[in-house]
């Protein structure tokens, strides 16, 4: 039985009654001090749409997540039963015996095996070649791998035997085969490095490797050769660009076939790069006058817009947009608007923004408008002019960033009207429509519902079920088996030879994509590729991804939950909400234990050097001996760090989380000239964008780990979604 919550009922009512900003009463924490196996219940939420993969019931995929030790006997008998998953229990643990350097246990489970599993069949002979290896068996390895190639010379594994055999012609093989495998890249910058004047390898590399470490260099190398084509400047300048070398790309674009998408990267790479602002400007017009109808021509017409002298010469190139490229036209209204105001024209502005309104508004600059107008009513304390001009923007801008926002207020203001229920409608039509945003917390915090406040979510320490891995949206079947056994090598290695469109992946592949970088540690990538799915434009890409993201497979892909181990250990030690310190890591660092921010900051928490050197001593440990890029050594100091703000702000985690970002000299600053009765004022009118976005953020980030993770909340918003309420007018 999974422990609840900590139980909280809140009236809606306004005012400092209802919040507490500031009371700071402590609740004694319940159950910290739990193992991980406690807090985290490895298994399938019950909430989840049954999946291939679940429909087949396994015993062997939820095993993937437990380790090596911890599974063994499961999988031994799993192997020795009847199961349909004896295969994969054979060949998952006589993975885990390589992994373990114990190659004649391996091999006695995968002997035939891959007459009996012939999914992975090439695989399983490398494995049996690899076990081979283990014990000095060299000639029983290399006729093992030249069995793969004679059987399965097509398969993406072929390449894998290709590399350990490291014959000369089979090298060639694998480059004219498999150039977009990762060894066969190994392959080729081996050969760079005996001879570097191979510029042939090195579009092979540009092509296929372009967003991997090192590749600027070699497009660095590429430019210097003579007799290049017209396509492989093309391939260098997206190589370039991909890497945010966009002065370069400007280069590599210039030579490049003359479509709308190479002028408009040549002209935006020389805005970019400072320089050579005339023919930036030149190449924007050429563009617009050889592809007039073209989509990056609109965007085109904005640039110049932007580059012009004077207000008055940015006004024709804003009307050319808004008249022709009707996607960019609010942009282009709030400019012409904006200019308007400048010279003093304020009834032109007008007729712009009121164009915006009638034409426009379901663009994102209609709602960015509504929003202002709503916040100077609601700062003129007329709460039903705000109400009106806020209440349209959840309907017609439903993607926008502010829709929540402006849903979530409509409550507030709705209570300050002495409304009840029309705020209580606007809370649950929060949750209902936007359950992924901050103001979904808010709205359920207000609603009475056990997620934990400002002042006391502190000590709350909820019980999450981990899922199992999400059955990827693209790729073979073969690829698919490797990634849910947690092969995480081979099944890359599989992908990346199958990945072919990655410069226009679909929906299906992008997500797919993001899977595979966080199931190799690359979370910062990983979570930014799936995140940025909700930015596809047409609308078939648009309704792929609206489909996948009514999925919460595809939310916990976005708040996956890395580095459990040291998260529990020292959220148990320093009693805090492991969620939080969760939220907190995924906004600092996306989880990369050795990213660095400018000013130095560093890791998964982002500790300052010079805090670790100020910690140190208080938790009696040598400065000297303590990593920051060790996950367990950041982890450790960053929690304490956290403790120590929230000690200074009487355990409010508003107060405490805006300390840790801005520091504690501005937080008490803004309580001096904030309001404090209100902390959802308190949020809005925080000084610094950063910090503003950052207490949002982290927050919001708080409230995915719970709705996603945790079954109570997971059922209580299924159970407002289901609901569907309207907002009231």
């Amino acid at each position: 039985m999974l422990k609840k919550l900590q139980k909280k009922q809140i009236s809606i009512i306004a005012g400092a009654a209802l919040f507490a900003f500031l009371a700071g009463a402590m609740v004694s924490a319940p159950g910290i001090g739990r193992s991980l196996g406690q807090w985290l219940k490895i298994g399938k939420n019950q909430s989840e749409q049954i999946s291939e993969a679940h429909k087949a019931k396994s015993a062997v995929f939820p095993l993937v997540s437990q380790s090596l030790p911890e599974r063994a006997a499961k999988l031994a008998a799993i192997a020795q039963s009847r199961s349909p998953d004896r295969e994969r229990a054979r060949y998952l643990l006589a993975s885990d015996y390589i992994e373990r350097t114990q190659a004649k246990k391996a091999l006695s489970l995968l002997e035939g095996l891959e007459k009996d599993y012939s999914l992975l069949a090439p695989y399983i002979l490398l494995k049996q070649a690899q076990a081979q290896d283990m014990l000095g068996e060299d000639g029983k390895a290399s006729d093992l791998r030249q069995q793969v190639l004679k059987q399965y010379p097509k398969e993406p594994a072929a390449v894998k035997a290709l590399y350990l055999i490291a014959q000369p012609k089979q090298q060639e093989q694998a480059i004219a085969q498999f150039p977009s495998n990762p060894l066969t890249w190994e392959i080729i910058r081996k050969r760079l490095q005996d001879n570097p004047n191979q510029p042939e390898l090195k579009l092979i590399l540009a092509t296929h490797a372009y967003d991997q470490p090192g590749i600027v260099g070699v497009l660095d190398q590429l430019v210097k050769q003579p007799n290049l084509q017209p396509e492989d400047w093309e391939i260098i300048g997206t190589g370039y660009w991909e890497n945010n070398q966009f002065r370069k790309a400007a280069t590599a674009y210039a030579r490049a076939p003359k479509t709308a998408r190479n002028l408009y990267r040549t002209a935006r790479g020389l805005q970019v790069g400072g320089k050579d602002r005339e023919i930036a400007i030149g190449t924007y017009k050429l563009l617009v006058q050889q592809f007039p109808k073209a989509k990056e021509t609109g965007t085109a017409l904005l640039r110049l817009a932007e580059m012009a002298k004077t207000g008055k010469d940015a006004l024709p190139y804003l009307d050319q947009t808004i008249s022709q490229f009707p996607e960019q036209a609010g942009t282009a209204l709030v400019q012409k608007a904006k200019i308007h105001q400048t010279l003093k024209d304020q009834k032109s502005a007008n007729a712009a923004w009121e164009l915006l309104l009638a034409k426009y508004g379901n663009s994102d600059e209609a709602a960015e408008y509504r929003w202002k107008l709503a916040q100077d009513k609601a700062k003129a304390k007329d709460y039903v002019a705000a109400w009106q001009w806020a209440e349209p923007i959840t309907t017609n801008n439903p993607n926008s960033i502010l829709a929540p926002r402006a849903g979530f207020w409509v409550g507030k203001w709705a209570t300050a009207l002495g409304k009840q229920q029309e705020a209580q409608t606007s809370y649950e039509y929060v949750i209902s429509q936007f359950p992924y945003s901050y103001y979904a917390w808010r709205a359920a915090t207000i609603l009475g519902l056990n997620v934990g406040n400002f002042n006391d979510v502190r000590q709350m320490n909820p019980e999450v079920i981990a899922p199992q891995r999400p059955v990827p949206t693209a790729g073979s079947e073969t690829f698919k088996e490797l990634y849910l056994l947690g092969q995480d090598r081979d099944a890359w290695l599989q992908w990346q030879t199958e990945f072919k469109n990655k410069m226009q992946p679909t929906v299906a592949e992008q997500f797919t994509e993001g899977l595979m970088q966080l199931a190799r540690g690359e979370n910062q990538s990983g979570i930014d590729k799936i995140s940025k799915l909700e930015d596809r434009e047409t609308p078939e890409e648009q309704a792929q991804y609206q489909a996948l993201s009514k999925q919460s497979t595809y939310w916990q892909a976005r708040y996956p939950f890395p580095y459990l181990q040291q998260i529990e250990k020292w959220s148990t030690e320093r009693q805090l909400n492991p969620l939080l310190v969760t939220a907190l890591m995924r906004q600092e660092s996306r989880f990369q234990p050795k990213i660095k921010s400018v000013a130095g900051a560093t890791g998964l928490m982002q500790v300052m050097p010079d805090t670790a050197k100020w910690i140190a001593p208080q938790i009696k440990l040598d400065s000297k001996t303590i990593d920051l890029e060790d996950p367990n050594d950041n982890v450790m100091l960053g929690t304490w760090y956290l403790d120590h703000t929230h000690q200074q702000y009487n355990n409010n985690s508003l107060l405490a989380i805006a300390s840790y970002n801005a520091g504690p000299g501005n937080v008490s600053k803004w309580l001096q000239n904030l309001t404090k009765e209100d902390p959802d004022e308190f949020v809005e009118d925080i000084p610094f964008d950063e910090t503003r976005n950052y207490v949002r953020q982290v927050f919001g980030n708080y409230w995915n780990y719970l709705r996603l993770y945790n079954p109570e909340i997971s059922a209580i918003v299924a159970k407002y979604s289901a609901q569907q309420p309207k907002l009231p007018q």
